[in-house]
C-alpha cells in the first residue's frame, strides 16, 4: 500500500506532497529528524490530505498530479476552503 500525501505548515503557509509505503515513519521523519530544504525550515507540519493507492506507480502519478499546477490550484482552493473549516482536504483532484 502507498500513501500520497499533502503535508501543511500553517504557521508559514506552505505546503508539501509526497509519497510514502508507511505514512506514520514520513510524517515524525518531517517533523523530527528530516533536514531537507522543503521541509525542515516550515516545520511543525500537518497531514492534511491523503490518498492510497496499491500501486506504486499509480501513486507516483497521483503525487505528480497533485505537483501540477492544476494539482496545486486544487490544493490551494481546498486548504482555503476545508481546511481552514474542517481541518482536512476530502475529495479527488479533478483530472
Amino acid at each position: 500500500m502507498y500513501t500520497v500525501y499533502v503535508l501543511f505548515s500553517r504557521q508559514f503557509e506552505k505546503v508539501y506532497t509526497g509519497h510514502t509505503s508507511d505514512l506514520v515513519k514520513r510524517f515524525h521523519f518531517h517533523n523530527t529528524y528530516g533536514r531537507q530544504k522543503g521541509t525542515w525550515p516550515f516545520r511543525p507540519w500537518e497531514v492534511v490530505y491523503t490518498a492510497h493507492f496499491e500501486d506504486k506507480q499509480l501513486a507516483l502519478r497521483y503525487e505528480w498530479l497533485l505537483k501540477s499546477g492544476k494539482g496545486r490550484a486544487w490544493l490551494w482552493n481546498r486548504i482555503r476552503e476545508e481546511y481552514y473549516r474542517d481541518g482536512y482536504i476530502s475529495g479527488v483532484v479533478p483530472e
